[in-house]
């Protein structure tokens, strides 16, 4: 009996033990010439800042290896809470992210307001209509903006259509997109007579003209939060681009891209 009570104990020590070593799995493989997959979500008005510091982050970081998870934050922050295998998570609003941090699914310490945007109102190119203002969009025949429920540019575009008392007004012209980036597709192709993006997908786009940014006080302030998420398998790892990411150089990659630094 007493040998079996050992076998026990020492197999429970054994399991213990691997546990305690998963934390330094990053660090293994590291030393072992082993790649680190991270997955980070982040809103898709990231994605072309993002790209550029995937590149320069994985030059110097040759053993961590990053996957990007783009949509609308909303999106994300569900697919988080229901348990996706997620390191960071980059929002394009602040209520997402701290949903996450209610959850007990972040830390607040392990999180950053990073980034901030503009919210500006664009219309195809070669437009014949006559949208000089947010005041013209009532001559406008579809306008569109992000699903304001799970798009974090919805949201402030629905906001600032409120403040304005031009929401009633145009509702029924509304067209919802998945994202922004979607909306910037709607008036790039013409099939929506204006949009309401943020200023850095909009400066992007050669088939966009940007008409207006909307009044900082008619929405919520558009700031990016970034954090590592809690008891993920590749902390070292995790933690190693979160820093990146405040760095002197990824900052220069987001200002190229029209983002505000905000710190």
């Amino acid at each position: 009996m007493k040998k079996t009570y050992l076998m026990i104990f020492l197999m429970m020590m054994l399991v213990m033990v691997g546990a305690g070593c998963s934390s330094d799995e990053t660090e293994m493989k590291a030393q072992a010439g082993g790649k680190v997959e991270l997955t980070v979500s982040a809103a898709v008005s990231l994605q072309d800042a993002l790209n550029d510091i995937k590149k320069s982050f994985e030059k110097e970081n040759a053993n961590v290896e990053v996957h990007y998870n783009f949509g609308a934050s909303g999106a994300l922050q569900q697919q988080i809470s229901q348990g996706a295998p997620v390191d960071l998570f980059f929002s394009a609003a602040e209520d997402k992210f701290y949903k996450l941090v209610e959850e007990d699914l972040i830390e607040e310490k392990n999180g950053i307001d990073l980034v901030g945007n503009d919210l500006v109102l664009v219309v195809p190119k070669d437009s014949k209509k006559e949208i000089g203002s947010l005041e013209d969009l009532t001559k406008a025949a579809k306008i569109s903006i992000g699903t304001p429920e799970s798009v974090p540019a919805g949201q402030y575009a629905k906001q600032t259509l409120e403040n304005m008392n031009l929401f009633k007004e145009i509702e029924d012209r509304l067209v919802y997109a998945k994202d922004v980036r979607q909306v910037l597709t709607y008036v790039e192709t013409g099939n929506v007579d204006a949009g309401l993006v943020y200023k850095t997908d909009a400066l992007n786009s050669s088939k966009v003209e940007i008409i207006a940014a909307a009044q900082a006080d008619l929405h919520d302030p558009i700031i990016y939060p970034v954090g590592m998420i809690n008891n993920q398998e590749h902390a070292k790892g995790a933690k190693l681009f979160y820093d990146y990411l405040q760095t002197e150089a990824s900052m220069k990659i987001f200002e190229k891209y029209g983002f505000k630094n905000l710190n």
